[in-house]
């Protein structure tokens, strides 16, 4: 037994030398939380996106067969994009009659399946400058046509701290602005549902410090 106890550590004695000559590095830390638990929690918060994803697709299905919306998962969040003309007239920040249904759909998930999340409102615009409208810039229009989206949400019952609303003018363009076509595109509302970060499932549930 002392033996097979002796071979054991100078087998390990090896691996770590054999591990310190290649440059490795090995740390053994004790975290408050483990690995397994935090890529647990992200892998719940994309199903949580997935879920919303494929709830606005069933609900929105005409107006994206209609290429009105879009629904897609991005980098920064789940995002809904709505082309401008379809909430707005040219030149307006109020919204249209027939566009409140549309995004009546949208609140309905917001409050359903992603209640916890937080959303931001961005309002884009072509590279055209403003002529007869009366706003001083694209930044203005921008800015009061996501505002307009958010205060509409608000009146269906999603909850105002967990929204904002930003306007970006023309300088996040997602088509070119040489043609037709490409500045209806870059004319748009996108809707973003925020996954949680690290801090805000940290604040959620606070975890003992070991003294």
């Amino acid at each position: 037994m002392r033996a097979s106890k002796v071979r054991f550590v100078s087998l390990i004695l090896v691996s770590v030398a054999i591990i310190g000559l290649s440059g490795c590095t090995i740390i053994f830390q004790k975290g408050r939380r483990t690995d397994i638990e935090k890529i647990s929690k992200l892998k719940s918060n994309l199903n949580e996106l997935e879920r919303a994803k494929a709830e606005l697709e069933k609900r929105l299905q005409d107006e994206i067969g209609n290429k009105q919306v879009k629904v897609e998962m991005q980098e920064k969040g789940l995002v809904i994009t709505f082309v401008a003309e379809v909430l707005f007239d040219s030149g307006k920040a109020k919204l249209r009659s027939e566009s409140l249904p549309k995004l009546n759909k949208v609140a309905e998930v917001l409050n359903t399946t992603v209640a916890d999340l937080s959303i931001g409102i961005e309002g884009h615009t072509d590279n055209q400058p403003i002529k007869k409208s009366g706003w001083k810039s694209n930044w203005e229009l921008s800015t009061a046509r996501a505002l307009s989206v958010l205060h509409h949400l608000s009146e269906q019952h999603v909850d105002e701290p967990r929204m904002s609303a930003v306007g970006y003018g023309e300088y996040r363009p997602v088509a070119t602005n040489d043609t037709r076509e490409g500045r209806q595109k870059n004319r748009r509302v996108e809707i973003v549902i925020l996954p949680k970060t690290e801090r805000a499932q940290a604040a959620e549930t606070p975890e003992e410090i070991s003294k």
